[in-house]
């Protein structure tokens, strides 16, 4: 099954679709189904699942990944990605090309030669499963906000959410518990990655791999605004792990609480507010491409 979600990028034109259906027609039966929102998006997922689809391609951002992911988790079907999103974390997480005729090609090529892979994911208690990041805090407010806006687009949107919540920049109680013991501290923010990299392109979790059953954890502790901003531009190139009032650990499973209100964010979407445990699970999607 073909997942298109129209809307994707502002940009998806129906020449590009087009092509896509194009490349991947000539190699394997294909069903195509037009996505008018996210649940109806969800909905055809679940179906393709459902019904034994051996390979789920899905053509947009972040958001219809996140659905697709739910869908395709600890499951026989495959999922696909050609991205046409704002974000595209995962697509990037995964060496997938970021054009969408290029990324089609590539899918075509790995289904013509029948060729899979197994990566992890996050599974939270209650609230689901993500592939990429899992933040709270500070850059969980800039995802809302991101969310909420619609110009501009694609990464400068995100900086722009970064300078307008900078104004609220505050820490709050935080306590992570892994099966290596306790972190208690005053943060401004958390990320717990899967793959690298969360809000277009920025590795806030440089080190984090996809295939190796852990999940790597970045802390923020208590800093000014005047350090915070000091840090920002290190995100980009993922040295601000080296900064003093940033902590990393690796765990299998991990639990986010303390007395702080934060609502997470995983793969862009909101999921449920602290206490959150969180584990990785192993080999939990295959994926073609």
């Amino acid at each position: 099954m073909l997942l298109i979600n129209p809307a994707a990028g502002g940009r998806l034109s129906a020449s590009v679709v087009g092509e896509i259906v194009g490349h991947l027609r000539a190699v394997c039966d294909l069903r195509t189904v037009i996505a008018t929102d996210a649940g109806g998006a969800a909905a055809a997922a679940k179906r393709a699942v459902a019904d034994g689809a051996d390979v789920l391609a899905v053509v947009g951002g972040d958001g219809i990944a996140h659905l697709a992911v739910q869908a395709c988790a600890e499951s026989d079907t495959a999922l696909a990605l050609i991205p046409a999103g704002t974000g595209n974390d995962l697509a990037r997480g995964l060496g997938v090309p970021r054009d969408p005729t290029a990324a089609a090609r590539s899918v075509a090529r790995a289904l013509k030669a029948g060729e899979k892979r197994s990566i992890d994911l996050g599974k939270t208690a209650g609230a689901g499963w993500f592939a990429t990041v899992l933040c709270a805090g500070f850059d969980s407010r800039v995802n809302a906000r991101a969310n909420r806006m619609r110009w501009p687009r694609g990464q400068r949107r995100y900086d722009l959410a970064v300078v307008r919540e900078l104004i609220g920049l505050h820490s709050m109680p935080l306590r992570v518990e892994t099966e290596s013991g306790v972190t208690e501290l005053a943060a401004t923010l958390v990320a717990v990655g899967n793959t690298a990299c969360y809000g277009g392109g920025i590795p806030v979790c440089p080190d984090a791999d996809p295939t190796d059953g852990l999940l790597d954890v970045t802390l923020v502790g208590e800093v000014s605004r005047r350090d915070f901003v000091s840090i920002l531009p290190t995100l980009r190139t993922g040295r601000h792990v080296d900064h003093p009032a940033v902590t990393t650990l690796r765990a299998r499973r991990i639990r986010l609480g303390g007395d702080n209100g934060w609502l997470a964010y995983a793969d862009g979407e909101p999921q449920a507010r602290l206490p959150l445990t969180i584990r990785s699970a192993p080999d939990a999607l295959k994926v073609v491409g």
